[in-house]
């Protein structure tokens, strides 16, 4: 256990800081402002993407000041790894979607995959429109199958944590969003 502790301490001091908790405060503001004017009157259900989006979910939903019902779905590429996989599905919403709009939130928009399916799984399911809020968009270079209607801050194209994302199963619980050092 002192080794993966050891490994932890290492990995965050090695890593860049590229957002501290003053910019994701502000990011968080900005997308709160932005959803309320989209969304203040549609009485949406907010969806909450397991595990990574927990982090900002919990911190913007205290800021968006109307009435909304919340839920979640747990689905997943990564399983504590670093590259991406197929789709498992863990948890669909308990809630009956049928006719509603559903704001969905997720920590980051990576490839798009997952938020992808999860939007059309959700449309499926019955919603009738499906907006998606995602603290960050890493910018790949190329057109993703999804992009989100609202986006709190854009990343560059490296392994990033904190903030509800994860490197190896670490750091979710920063505050701030690291990338790791580049090889």
């Amino acid at each position: 256990m002192d080794k993966k502790l050891d490994d932890a301490w290492k990995l965050l001091n090695s890593a860049e800081l590229l957002h501290g908790a003053t910019a994701i405060e502000q990011a968080l503001d900005c997308l709160a402002a932005q959803i309320s004017d989209a969304l203040a009157n549609a009485y949406p259900i907010a969806l909450c993407v397991m595990g990574g989006g927990v982090v900002f979910a919990g911190k913007l939903l205290p800021r968006l000041g109307f009435p909304l019902e919340f839920d979640y779905l747990h689905a997943t590429r990564y399983r504590s790894g670093t590259r991406g996989g197929e789709i498992e599905w863990a948890a669909l919403p308990r809630m009956d979607l049928t006719g509603r709009s559903v704001l969905l939130l997720d920590d980051i928009l990576d490839e798009g995959h997952t938020l992808a399916a999860a939007r059309q799984r959700l449309l499926a399911l019955g919603a009738a429109c499906v907006m998606i809020a995602v603290l960050a968009d890493k910018e790949l270079g190329h057109e993703k199958p999804v992009a989100a209607d609202f986006v709190g801050l854009s990343l560059p194209n490296r392994y990033v944590f904190g903030m509800g994302m994860d490197a190896h199963g670490l750091w979710r619980n920063l505050p701030g969003i690291y990338a790791m050092k580049e090889q």
